[in-house]
């Protein structure tokens, strides 16, 4: 789907973001036009001299291309104010030719003004200035463009083919009784360590590749069909693969303080928001009712268990400060009580887009899917499942 482009004063803007300030500033710009004479050059300089001082704030280039157009009226201002005394020193002259008696009277030459000439040349010269400037930036912009589409396109290519590479791995895996692979240790160590659970057999080889692998999510219809990651933070699969390549699109990946041995009463999931759909670049798809409606379940495997969610709550959040006092839905891993549960569930359920009907009790084993949104600064779309079964 093409992003949508906004226009301003002949200037383009991609983001809702940037469309407001770029409103904002026109907002200054109309009542400054309004207020001012255009045509009084004493008011154009001062309100030049206002707009150089910073008395105005503008926060986009509307800003300068109007600081522009000023000094191009008091150019143009300038000019035909010299135009004007050149027709008057050409009026006095003539009315002082006719005292002179005819045989004396000559016939002056045209001279051209020095000041008008000026004038004139350091306008030619500007505009052809600011021509050069525009051409110059417009052919490296496009030089940049082609560049980034291009690296972009591989980039594209090269994960696409990777992750169908590893579906094929998991769809295809061999059940020959081969014995999970030696990760170099345990894949987690607890106070409480469970006993040792099997791996799955379709995520064996997929260990081999990196013992980071904690499981599989998948949404039936879209293109959401990942392996989920865990590192020892949340920073390194923001911008790194399975392989542990970097990677601009990142991976899906678990909390850290999630744990799928204990388990945590809520598995939380992290994936960007990318605009060419990959990752969890559709999952605010969900914003819609009728889309629920329609994708229901998520299945998502741990490399040790099987199991199919449904959809509860789907709500828009955001990236609070630690000293803000409110519901922080990424802190929500574990819940200690039947109490704590329970006001966890209003807390989601207050947020909700929409009642999908669907609710959870104390001992459920939850799963959250986070990604940006961006409404707002920090912003977060976020789906949380309850799960109803193994696979």
């Amino acid at each position: 789907m093409a992003q949508k482009v906004y226009t301003v004063e002949g200037r383009q803007f991609r983001t809702e973001a940037d469309y407001a300030r770029a409103r904002h500033d026109k907002e200054i710009m109309d009542k400054l036009r309004k207020e001012t004479n255009l045509k009084d050059r004493k008011e154009l300089e001062a309100l030049r001299n206002q707009l150089q001082g910073g008395e105005w704030k503008f926060m986009t280039l509307l800003g300068q291309d109007f600081l522009e157009e000023v000094e191009g009226l008091l150019k143009t201002a300038s000019m035909g104010k010299a135009s004007r005394r050149v027709r008057r020193d050409s009026q006095n002259s003539s009315a002082a030719g006719r005292t002179v008696p005819d045989k004396q009277r000559v016939a002056p030459a045209k001279k051209s003004d020095p000041a008008m000439d000026a004038i004139v040349e350091e306008v030619l010269i500007e505009q052809e200035r600011r021509r050069r400037i525009i051409v110059g930036l417009c052919s490296a912009v496009a030089v940049i463009c082609l560049g980034y589409f291009g690296i972009y396109s591989y980039f594209h290519h090269q994960t696409e083919s990777a992750y169908q590479e590893l579906i094929n791995m998991k769809d295809n895996f061999a059940v020959s009784g081969s014995a999970a692979p030696d990760s170099g240790g345990p894949l987690y160590t607890l106070d409480d360590a469970p006993e040792s659970k099997e791996v799955l057999e379709e995520y064996k080889k997929l260990l081999i590749k990196n013992k980071g692998l904690i499981g599989w999510i998948k949404i039936d219809d879209t293109n959401i069909n990942y392996p989920v990651l865990q590192a020892e933070d949340n920073e390194y699969y923001l911008d790194h693969n399975i392989n542990q390549e970097y990677d601009v699109n990142g991976s899906i990946f678990m909390d850290k303080d999630c744990d799928v041995l204990k388990p945590s009463t809520n598995f939380i999931l992290y994936g960007h928001h990318m605009n060419n759909g990959m990752m969890f670049g559709k999952l605010d798809s969900y914003q819609k009712e009728s889309y629920f409606k329609e994708h229901p379940y998520i299945y998502f495997d741990t490399i040790y268990e099987k199991g199919i969610y449904e959809v509860m709550y789907v709500f828009r959040s955001r990236v609070y400060k630690e000293t803000e006092i409110v519901f922080k839905y990424y802190q929500f891993i574990d819940a200690n009580s039947e109490k704590e549960f329970d006001s966890y569930m209003e807390e989601m359920a207050a947020l909700s887009l929409y009642d999908t009907g669907v609710t959870a009790k104390y001992g459920d084993q939850l799963l959250t899917l986070s990604t940006c949104d961006y409404q707002e600064k920090d912003g977060r779309f976020v789906v949380v499942a309850k799960k109803i079964a193994k696979e």
